[in-house]
Formats: C-alpha cells, structure tokens, sequence
C-alpha cells in the first residue's frame, strides 16, 4: 500500500518504478524463508548490485548514480514496503550509505579503486564498526585503540551490533587514535579507518560471534574483537583525530533514510492488514466491517501518511541546503514518527488477523518484531527526543 503523502519529482517516480519492478520478483515466499532460515538474501542483493543501485550515492565521475537524498529515500521505502519490510532495507542498507565516507573524505587513491567498484557492485563496503559493549549511545566513550607504528596503525578493541560483517569485503571502523583522557574534548581523537576484512581474517587479528536475535534475522550482527591488527597509514579515511564530526556529517541524511525505511515498513504490515479485514469473514460479514478493526488501521494509514510527509519533506530541505541543527531537527522528528507510525501500523495489522497474527505464514508477526527493533536503531526513540529537546526546544542537555 503505497500512501501517496507528496508529489513525486520525476527523477523519483524513476526509481520508485525501478525499484518496485525488481522488488516483484522477490515475493512473500522468499522474505519467509529468509526470515526462517535466518539466511542473508544474496539473490535480492545481488539483483540490486547487478542493476548498479548499490552505487546510488556514488558520484557519476566514480560510475555511480549520484542520487540525492529525496531519491534513496524513495529507493529504501519501495524496497522496504515490497514485501521484504525493514529488514530487506537493511539487508542493503550499508552496501550503499558505508560509501559516503569515501566519497566526502577518503584519498584520491581511495576513490579511484574502491568507488568504481562499489558501483558496478564487485566489492561491498557492507559494515560499519563503531558500537561498543562499554559504550552503547555514548560513542565518545568508545576504547578500541589505534596506535601509531612507523607506517602502520596496530588496532585493538572490541565492536558489538556491527552488521553484515559476513558479506562484506571491507568495514569502517572507528578507534581512537588519542585517548578520551588526553583530549581537551570528548569528541576529539577518534579516527575512521577502512579496513580490508579478508586482510584482518589472514593475520589472525579478527575474531567474530554472531549475535542471535528475533528481528531481521537474515541480517547478521555480529560482535568481533580485533587483537594487533596491523592497518597501513592509507587506510586512515579523512583526518586522524576527526572522524567523530565526520561520522556526524552525512548522518542526518541517513536517519532519513532510515525513516523511510520505516514507512514503507509499515505500510507493507497495513497493505496485509487491509487486505486481511477484508477477507475474514466472522458471524457472516468481513471484519473490517467493525469499526474496532477498521479505527486501528485507518488511524495507522493518518499516521503514516503525517510521517512519509515529514520525511519527504525533510529529504527535500536537505538536499536545499540549511542549517546542520534545523537538519537534524527534521531527521529526528523523522525518525521518530516513522518508528512509531510503522509499530502502530504493525500492531494493528496483527491484531486485524486475530490468532493468525503470530502464524508466520501472514507475514504481519515478522513486521512487528522489526517495528520494534526500528524504534531502537539507529538511533532509540529517547534519543532522538532528547535533540529535539537541547536542540529545537532549548531545554538544558540531559546525557
């Protein structure tokens, strides 16, 4: 159920239309396989790469697409709303947005080899390291080190929730360079490294524990240590000591991203909502004919049609430029009420199918477990309100 909450450019109407032609050949059957078999869906990633979308930030010098945020974020909601929910979405999500680094602050050399490769697809830049079991939300606080030596950087530390690690060629990886104590602020010191996975496995400096979990179970998180693992200067990407502010720049558009992701979540659990009330038929008439099933879903439509509005809306003020805090002020928001849009509408959906709403057959229990886990990730809901808070509404910071 696609809710038409904004006109479309026509650059957007061709992606939405691409996207969902290619989403047609995966259907219900094979996300619920996927999900039972907790096994990564490489046919759908591999259609995608196959049709060049894995370069969709990648600029066209580099052979990739180029695409604005108000285009991927049409791309992540088709993908999401198709069928394969949020962690279809996911699934992908790194092998497109772990590019933007390179693309704002890595070496020309960097560019020159790794960016035609990620948009014709033949590598994959799938993982991103940065959260810690010590650490949580606080990233400042993180403790894998990288120390200096001669030409090299020796990495040491321990990574939790890092996902897609087994299908990824390459992971970006945050450390710090100089101690949290040694710095005259919290932010400083943190340095962003690429770092070559199958490198990393040959030396002996990799160890990986794969995390088992109810949501996305077809993406794999994983928590990995690395002991001595020994990088070249050149895998240093932007500054040593800034990679804190360059992680920061690019992350409202990707929380975005992610809001979109939510929407089209949500709006695959109301298609299979609607679609159910009007089929059941109880005590001789359909259940949606009762204003108790049908008030749920109607009110899930109202809210995610306010939410695709605000994120499209959002996509289109940051690709115009502005502020970094009225940015971030309508990336949270986003964020926010695309989460909660997307439970609601999940919530609904299952409680529209009666008993059958935890049968896996329906699909509508595996949008719920992911409707939970998008209100924790990337960012938790508090979180989010919490910027809203210091940031739009002046209140003193309370973390």
């Amino acid at each position: 159920m696609n809710i038409n909450a904004a006109s479309l450019s026509d650059e957007q109407r061709l992606v939405r239309d691409s996207i969902r032609d290619l989403c047609d050949d995966f259907d219900d059957g094979y996300w619920r396989e996927r999900d039972r078999t907790a096994e990564y869906p490489h046919e759908f990633a591999e259609a995608l790469a196959d049709n060049d979308w894995f370069g969709a930030l990648v600029p066209t010098e580099y052979g990739g697409a180029g695409m604005s945020t108000a285009e991927t974020v049409v791309m992540m909601e088709e993908i999401a709303a198709g069928g394969g929910g949020f962690g279809a979405a996911q699934a992908v999500h790194g092998a497109i947005y772990n590019s933007v680094p390179l693309v704002k602050y890595g070496s020309d050399r960097m560019k020159s080899e790794l960016l035609p490769r990620v948009a014709d697809g033949s590598v994959s830049i799938q993982a991103f390291g940065l959260t810690e079991p010590n650490a949580g939300s606080d990233s400042t606080a993180i403790e894998t080190r990288a120390e200096r030596d001669g030409d090299e950087y020796v990495i040491t530390g321990q990574k939790i929730w890092t996902s897609r690690v087994d299908v990824s060629d390459y992971l970006v990886l945050m450390a710090r360079t100089t101690p949290r104590a040694d710095v005259d602020k919290r932010t400083r010191g943190i340095t962003m490294f690429l770092v070559d996975l199958e490198d990393a496995r040959d030396q002996g400096a990799l160890e990986l524990d794969r995390i088992d979990k109810s949501a996305s179970r077809f993406v794999h998180s994983y928590e990995l240590w690395l002991d001595g693992l020994r990088v070249p200067e050149e895998s240093v990407i932007g500054e040593v000591g800034d990679g804190f502010y360059q992680m920061l720049d690019g992350l409202n558009e990707e929380r975005l991203v992610i809001a979109a992701e939510c929407v089209g979540l949500g709006e695959a659990a109301l298609e299979r909502g609607v679609a159910y009330a009007n089929e059941r038929e109880v005590f001789d008439r359909p259940v949606g004919k009762n204003q108790s099933i049908q008030h749920p879903l109607a009110r899930a439509y109202a809210e995610l049609m306010a939410a695709k509005q605000v994120v499209y809306s959002a996509a289109s003020e940051t690709d115009g430029g502005g502020g970094r805090t009225d940015i971030g002020a309508r990336a949270n928001v986003a964020k926010y009420l695309a989460a909660e849009a997307a439970f609601d509408a999940a919530d609904a959906a299952v409680q529209t199918h009666g008993g059958f709403g935890v049968a896996r057959e329906y699909d509508v229990e595996r949008y719920l477990r992911e409707a939970r886990l998008a209100r924790l990730v990337p960012v938790t809901q508090e979180l989010a309100l919490n910027y809203v808070g210091e940031n739009v509404l002046g209140l003193p910071r309370s973390y």
